[in-house]
């Protein structure tokens, strides 16, 4: 789609024959990355198996990544599935959030409840 951002040519960290990565630009913790499947489908959901298995690669390889970069203490891996859920950008993807002692999390997002 021509107006999805993501669908446009962002910078890349990596990448795969169906997915790439990069580094969040409003990240809520450092190394915050995104694994961003290269066709256009709004939900996870629609990911074909093959899709599934190129981003677990992605996946496992932005950890090391970050690892090396970073050594986290911990990591949250994230997906928003619609705008109900906090989905901002309709186009499929992962959070990777490393994570560090000390650090607050709140991993219910920003909702709060009667929301």
């Amino acid at each position: 789609m021509s107006d999805c951002i993501f669908c446009k040519g962002l910078p890349r960290v990596m990448e795969n024959d169906l997915c790439y990565a990069l580094y969040d630009i409003h990240p809520v913790s450092p190394g915050h990355a995104l694994i961003i499947p290269k066709r256009h489908f709004e939900q996870i959901f629609e990911a074909t198996s093959e899709e599934m298995t190129a981003i677990r690669d992605l996946l496992v390889r932005m950890k090391g990544e970050i690892d090396s970069e970073r050594s986290p203490d911990g990591y949250n891996v994230w997906v928003n599935c619609g705008e109900a859920a906090g989905q901002i950008v309709m186009h499929a993807h992962l959070h990777l959030i490393p994570r560090y002692r000390g650090q607050a999390v709140d991993v219910r997002g920003h909702a709060k409840a009667g929301d």
